[in-house]
């Protein structure tokens, strides 16, 4: 029973290994064309040598494979990242070389706030330990800029609001970079314009603004994430233009507010923070003119009233040299009496000072002059001894104390010219990036003449079969008239010259009259805009 049966055929259709993959590749692809799925990432390391990403998406108890392809990982504004829970869109497909299914994704987006708030902290930790952040990098604000910059969105209330505030405080030019303030391309739009406004020159056709503001209404989370993206986040820290932030309403917080040099809480606060009331600065400038005229005033009074007291306090001058005059008389009337009795007083001194000067009391104050002489001498040695050594001693302790404080301030003036080069590559670096993007910008301008140098050109004309007429001269012949029989003419064409002579009967004229000229056809339309052109 068991022979027959092993003998026995099955009936059922054979499959090879690739065409039971691609059957199932087919049943998956069409039974789940496109689908959103929830998860945790799993084993991303960044985008493939290729630029494809490869990773998995998980949950507590399943995990399916993932892929993005290069092209819609660059076009995404929302990047994958490693532990993040992201909602997935894509569409299923199996692979055949490993006998797997998998999600091709085409969409990515957080799970809810919570994933985004997640993101928005670890970046600002990220940020923050480069030193982005810092107090030390922000500028001051100008005192009353001549010219403000404003990045925002063009037709949204945010920027009648700042016209209208500027207005009222102190009206100032104003420059305005339009930009989208939310969703795909906003980010980069953003950081374009910080950087564009800085790369105007200083005197240039388009005047350089003193004062940045970024701004935009309120919004959710979602809305206002272009500011908190690294791209925003970085040129708003590069800018050496003052940048003051103002997205969102009071309560709002992002990136941007932290590498800017000044949060306000709403667009109309940044335009107070911007300039000062024009109609106080009057008043207090008045009253500063007035309080100056009232204080030189009083000061005036105070010594025209000191100075007449004064007057009247002095004595008449006979007055003041009276008891002078008389004190000289009578000091003049007892000279010749002192004079007198001060001779005989030093006589006498003198003939008591003879009478006691013998020859032994001479050699006796020798004796003692020369003992106090040695003793002085001794000690005076002594003394000498000591203060050197003390001296010594103290030089000995200060030159310790040179070598300490040289070596510690050579350490400090080390340190801060570390600190000085530090800052002189970053400052150098961000010139050379202006600078490159200024290059660009001129190539480009360059290119763009080049192509309207050639698109003018009377050779295009020729190109397209037409041929210029010219005199022996060398000048250009426009009418028939001026071509008279046998005249030697030059024909230029697109490929060269060919010199000719005119026939002995002039050809007939051709009517001039622009009712018989034909109407050339009208522009066709199409739906595409024109083209709004750059800042520019």
């Amino acid at each position: 029973m068991t022979t027959s049966s092993a003998q026995i055929l099955p009936n059922q259709p054979e499959f090879t290994v690739s065409e039971l993959s691609s059957a199932l590749k087919r049943t998956v692809e069409d039974a789940y064309g496109h689908v959103r799925v929830r998860g945790e990432i799993s084993g991303f390391r960044g985008p493939h040598g290729s630029g494809h990403c490869y990773f998995a998406l998980k949950d507590e108890s399943a995990k399916i494979e993932a892929v993005i392809w290069k092209g819609v990982h660059g076009r995404m504004r929302f990047k994958p990242q490693e532990g993040l829970e992201v909602i997935a869109t894509g569409k299923l497909t199996t692979y055949p070389g490993s006998s797997k299914y998998q999600i091709v994704i085409e969409a990515l987006e957080p799970a809810g706030v919570g994933a985004l708030m997640a993101l928005m902290e670890e970046r600002k930790k990220k940020l923050a330990a480069e030193g982005l952040f810092n107090e030390a990098r922000k500028q001051l604000l100008p005192w009353l800029p001549e010219v403000i910059g404003v990045v925002t969105s063009p037709t949204g209330a945010v920027i009648r609001d700042i016209l209208h505030r500027l207005e009222d405080r102190f009206p100032r030019r104003v420059l305005v970079w339009p930009v989208r303030v939310q969703g795909e391309g906003s980010a980069e739009q953003i950081a374009a314009a910080i950087h564009g406004f800085n790369a105007l020159p200083e005197g240039g056709k388009i005047p350089r603004p003193d004062l940045l503001i970024v701004a935009r209404g309120g919004g959710s989370l979602e809305d206002l994430w272009s500011f908190n993206e690294e791209i925003v986040v970085r040129a708003a820290a590069e800018s050496m233009i003052p940048l003051i932030s103002a997205v969102g309403h009071e309560t709002d917080v992002t990136l941007i507010d932290f590498a800017s040099d000044k949060r306000a809480p709403t667009p109309t606060a940044a335009a107070e923070m911007a300039v000062p009331v024009r109609a106080e600065l009057f008043v207090e400038v008045t009253n500063f003119a007035r309080r100056a005229m009232l204080c030189w005033q009083r000061s005036q009074d105070s010594r025209r009233n000191e100075l007449r007291a004064a007057s009247r306090a002095l004595p008449a001058a006979s007055q003041l040299l009276a008891i002078p005059r008389q004190r000289l008389d009578g000091a003049a009337a007892a000279l010749p009496r002192a004079l007198r009795a001060n001779t005989h007083a030093h006589h006498r001194r003198f003939t008591q000072a003879a009478g006691g000067l013998t020859l032994r009391v001479l050699r006796t104050q020798v004796a003692h002059a020369k003992q106090n002489l040695t003793t002085t001498g001794a000690r005076l040695t002594h003394c000498t001894h000591v203060v050197l050594r003390h001296r010594r001693e103290r030089f000995a302790g200060l030159e310790i104390r040179l070598k300490a404080s040289r070596l510690a301030n050579a350490q400090a003036q080390r340190d801060r010219i570390a600190r000085a080069d530090e800052r002189t590559q970053r400052l150098a670096e961000r010139a050379r990036r202006a600078l490159s993007i200024l290059l660009q910008r001129q190539q480009a301008r360059i290119a763009h003449s080049g192509q309207l140098l050639s698109a003018f050109s009377y050779r295009g004309v020729l190109a397209r079969g037409f041929a210029l007429v010219r005199d022996d001269a060398g000048q250009t012949v426009r009418t028939v008239s001026a071509v008279g029989p046998g005249a030697r003419l030059s024909l230029e064409f697109a490929d060269g010259r060919v010199a000719v002579t005119a026939g002995a009967d002039r050809p007939a004229a051709i009517s001039s009259n622009p009712a018989s000229a034909p109407k050339p056809a009208p522009a066709r339309r199409t739906g595409k805009p024109a083209d709004q052109g750059n800042l520019f």
